[in-house]
């Protein structure tokens, strides 16, 4: 049941942040079929790899009763599944928070929040290109 679930809330996210591009692009005059494929592309992209992470914490779960360690396997694939919808979930929400942005600009509350997102965004960046040029 847990993974009918996750699957649902990915993908009502993934169609929820698509119409909300698409009623951005509309707004913005800039509607484009390319666009439109590349990011239907990429949401049912990110539907697969939540089903494969739910069939990886099944098969994980699986594998650990075989060899008898079933708490160790369950945690694990919990671990895969749990991190893989946490980052989709977290991807989805930003992404249609900023769309509504674009859409909406009154709603000043979703673009400091946006903001604030975008300095940790930037210090992450900072950080990676103090690491790579050592």
């Amino acid at each position: 049941m847990k993974y009918i679930l996750m699957l649902s809330i990915v993908t009502g996210l993934a169609i929820a942040d698509f119409i909300t591009g698409l009623i951005k692009a509309y707004c913005l005059h800039d509607i484009s079929s390319k666009k439109m494929r590349t990011g239907g592309c990429n949401k049912l992209s990110e539907i697969i790899i939540m089903a494969v992470s739910c069939g990886l914490e099944i098969g994980i779960s699986r594998l650990g009763s075989y060899y008898h360690t079933a708490e160790a396997a369950a945690f694990t694939g919990m671990l895969a599944a749990g991190t893989v919808f946490t980052y989709i979930l977290i991807m989805e929400l930003i992404s249609i928070l900023e769309n509504y942005c674009a859409i909406s600009p009154d709603a000043l509350w979703v673009r400091s929040l946006l903001q604030k997102l975008r300095q940790f965004e930037r210090k992450d960046e900072d950080v990676d290109s103090k690491i790579h040029k050592t």
